[in-house]
C-alpha cells in the first residue's frame, strides 16, 4: 500500500517586515497582496489538485486559528493545531509529522510548506511536489531549490552535488551543503555559478525520516514531542500542548536538522516563487503601471513618479519621486526608500522596546 501524502502548512509568525499592514492581530499570511485571496488562502488553493482538505494540516497561533478556519472552511477543524508559543520551525515540523501519522494511521509523507509565500506557476509547483513525494517515499529528505535571479543576501543557499538517478522526470541532485544568508561578495558568486539554489524553506520527507533525524540530531526535542503523542486526537490534546510545548527547545529546521542530515536532495523548482519578505519584494512582484508603480489600496495620483508602492485608504499624490514605499493606515504612516525596506523590522523592534504595542 502506498504511503499517504499530507501537507503541513506553517501559518504562524508576524511578518514584521511588512508592518504596518502586517500586525500581530492581522499578520502577513492574512494579507491580500495578490488579488482577492490572502497569502494563506493561496497556499491552500495551490494544493487543490493533489491533496484533499483532509490531508492538509495547519499549525498556527491561537489568536489566528479562527480567522484561518473561516478562510479555509473545507479543512476539518481537527486539522488545525494551535502552537501555544513560537518555538521555531523544527518543533512545528516535528509536531506536524506526529499528527500526520495519527491521521494516516501509520507512516506518511509530509510536505512542509509556509502560508506566506507567493507562487505564480501553480501547475509547475504541483508537479514538483508530486515528484518530491515519490522520492521521499524511498527515504531521502527532498528540498525545493529556487534558481537565483539576483545576488540575495536575505536568503539561505543550497549547494548542489551530483545528479541522482530516479524514476521521476524532474532533475534531482544531492545536496552538498546548506549555506546561511551570505555577505554581498559570496551572494554575487553563488547566484551566478550554476551550483547554488535559494533555499525555499519547503521540504518533503517521510514521517519515519523526520523522527529518525530528530532522534539523532535533537533528541531533547524528540523526547518532548513523544510526550505529546498519547494526547493527539483526544480531549487532552489542547491541555498537553499548553503544558508541554513551552518546554521544547527553540530551533530552526535548517540549523537543527538540514545542515547535518546525511541523505538530502534538491529538486530545482521553477515555480515563480517569492517569499514576500519585504515591501521591496512586494513592489518587484506585483502588477504595476508602465513606470513600475504598484497600488495595493486607495488612489495614487502620480506625477513624474516611478517604482513606488502605495497602500492607503485615501488619495496619495506623489511628484518627482522614485523607489519609495508609502503605507498609510488609520494609525501609522510609513514612508521609506524601497531599498531600505528590510529595515522596517528595526522600527518594529524599536517600538517594542518603547512598549508602543498598540501600533504593532
Amino acid at each position: 500500500m502506498e504511503i499517504p501524502f499530507y501537507a503541513v502548512i506553517m501559518a504562524g509568525g508576524s511578518g514584521t517586515r511588512l508592518w504596518p499592514l502586517s500586525r500581530r492581530q492581522n499578520p502577513k499570511q492574512l494579507l491580500r497582496l495578490s488579488g482577492e485571496r490572502t497569502l494563506y488562502q493561496l497556499a491552500v488553493d495551490r494544493l487543490d489538485r493533489i491533496l484533499s482538505p483532509e490531508n492538509i494540516i495547519v499549525i498556527t497561533a491561537g489568536d489566528m486559528v479562527s480567522k484561518l478556519m473561516e478562510q479555509s472552511p473545507n479543512i476539518p477543524k481537527h486539522n488545525f493545531l494551535v502552537e501555544p508559543e513560537g518555538r521555531g520551525t523544527a518543533p512545528v515540523i516535528g509536531l506536524g509529522a506526529f499528527y500526520a501519522e495519527y491521521l494516516a494511521g501509520g507512516e506518511a509523507v509530509i510536505a512542509c510548506l509556509t502560508a506566506d509565500h507567493l507562487i505564480t506557476d501553480v501547475s509547475s509547483f504541483q508537479n514538483v511536489l508530486v515528484a518530491a513525494c515519490e522520492v521521499a517515499r524511498t527515504g531521502p529528505i527532498v528540498t525545493l531549490g529556487i534558481e537565483p535571479t539576483f545576488p540575495s543576501t536575505g536568503y539561505g543557499y543550497i549547494q548542489r552535488g551530483s545528479s541522482r538517478n530516479t524514476s521521476t522526470t524532474s532533475a534531482i541532485y544531492d545536496v552538498k551543503r546548506f549555506k546561511e544568508k551570505p555577505d554581498e561578495v559570496a551572494a554575487a558568486k553563488m547566484s551566478t555559478d550554476g551550483k547554488h539554489f535559494w533555499n525555499s524553506g519547503m521540504f518533503v520527507w517521510s514521517t519515519r525520516t523526520v523522527q529518525s533525524e530528530f532522534r539523532k540530531q535533537i533528541p531533547d526535542t524528540f523526547v518532548v514531542l513523544e510526550k505529546l503523542v498519547a494526547s493527539i486526537g483526544t480531549d487532552l490534546q489542547g491541555d498537553a500542548l499548553s503544558s508541554i510545548w513551552p518546554t521544547i527547545p527553540k530551533d530552526s529546521i535548517d540549523y537543527a536538522i538540514m545542515e547535518n542530515a546525511k541523505d538530502v536532495c534538491v529538486i530545482p523548482a521553477n515555480i515563480g516563487w517569492n517569499d514576500v519578505g519585504s515591501w521591496l519584494s512586494v513592489l518587484n512582484t506585483s502588477d504595476s503601471d508602465g513606470l513600475g508603480n504598484v497600488l495595493l489600496g486607495g488612489t495614487h495620483h502620480a506625477i513624474d513618479t516611478s517604482s513606488t508602492l502605495v497602500s492607503a485608504s485615501k488619495l496619495v499624490a506623489t511628484i518627482g519621486v522614485e523607489n519609495l514605499i508609502i503605507i498609510d493606515t488609520s494609525d501609522v504612516l510609513l514612508v521609506c526608500a524601497a531599498d531600505r525596506s528590510e529595515d522596517v523590522k528595526r522600527v518594529v523592534e524599536a517600538l517594542e522596546d518603547d512598549s508602543k504595542l498598540s501600533v504593532l
